[in-house]
């Protein structure tokens, strides 16, 4: 009897040998806990490093909504959409999830080579680590959009609480993202340095600073492509749920969740694939 049919006899795996996808879960599951004391220690430690420790987490958004939306602005003239400082506070503080979750998630594996190296456990627990810390973020970044939004001018409603699953089903996508950018970045270390070109290009071509139907009014083939642009359809609804008189497909909420499963399970899939690879990163 060789090694390999002795070790497989007797359920002898190799270290580092990826698991079933089901055990993988489990396993992940498992070390939840771990995920989100991590999540909570590098917030923890973000906010020691910084003299203005959280209020960084409210200051960078709402400098991004002033810049932008006065530029943007002044460019778009008579093309602003209504409610124009209320549309670009709630484009800009979602966008900021999404961008910080691919962003920081690219580098959820390399930027802990110690720990990968030493440690045997799930690593995919690194990336939804990462993206649990910036959903912990985003929940005290909401509050601050709601007083902007009520300060702006937009009455308080019951249709406020369907931000709770918009933004479930938004982590849902944006850990896939994650997912896949984390192990795309293991394969390509230079992928870090075309990210933020990437966040940016998103960042103007989703709709977080203008209206897409008035932009694109001439050319209505354009405007249909957007109903099925991930990001902007996110944007739509929550614009949809928290401004007057703003209106948004409802067929989005199908469009946007179909987004999010599959590219949730495309990034669970992709990035068990590689499991083996990533304990050889350095």
């Amino acid at each position: 009897m060789s090694l390999a049919e002795y070790a497989s006899e007797n359920r002898l795996h190799r270290v580092g040998a990826r698991p079933s996808l089901f055990r993988y879960l489990s396993e992940a599951w498992t070390r939840r806990d771990f995920a989100v004391a991590m999540a909570r220690g590098k917030i923890e430690a973000s906010n020691q490093r910084n003299r203005l420790g959280m209020l960084w987490i409210f200051i960078k958004p709402t400098l991004n909504a002033l810049m932008y939306g006065a530029i943007f602005g002044i460019l778009q003239g008579a093309n602003r959409p209504e409610n124009f400082p209320m549309y670009v506070v709630i484009g800009v503080f979602l966008f900021e999830f999404f961008a910080t979750s691919m962003n920081n998630g690219a580098k959820s594996i390399t930027g802990n080579g110690a720990l990968v190296q030493s440690l045997a456990f799930p690593r995919i627990t690194l990336p939804v680590s990462t993206v649990l810390q910036n959903l912990m973020t985003l929940v005290p970044m909401l509050a601050v959009m709601f007083i902007y939004i009520l300060i702006l001018g937009a009455p308080i409603s019951v249709e406020w609480l369907l931000i709770i699953p918009l933004v479930a089903i938004f982590t849902v996508f944006n850990l896939g993202v994650a997912l896949i950018a984390a192990r795309l970045t293991v394969h390509v270390r230079d992928l870090t340095q075309l990210l933020p070109l990437v966040t940016r290009i998103l960042f103007y071509t989703s709709g977080v600073l203008f209206a897409i139907d008035r932009i694109l009014a001439s050319h209505p083939w354009a405007v249909r492509i957007f109903d099925f642009h991930p990001l902007h359809e996110i944007l739509s609804i929550a614009r949809g749920i928290l401004m007057p008189g703003m209106d948004y497909d409802p067929m989005y909420w199908l469009y946007f969740s179909v987004w999010s499963v599959a590219v949730f399970l495309a990034g669970v899939l992709f990035f068990w694939v590689a499991e083996e690879r990533y304990g050889r990163v350095d």
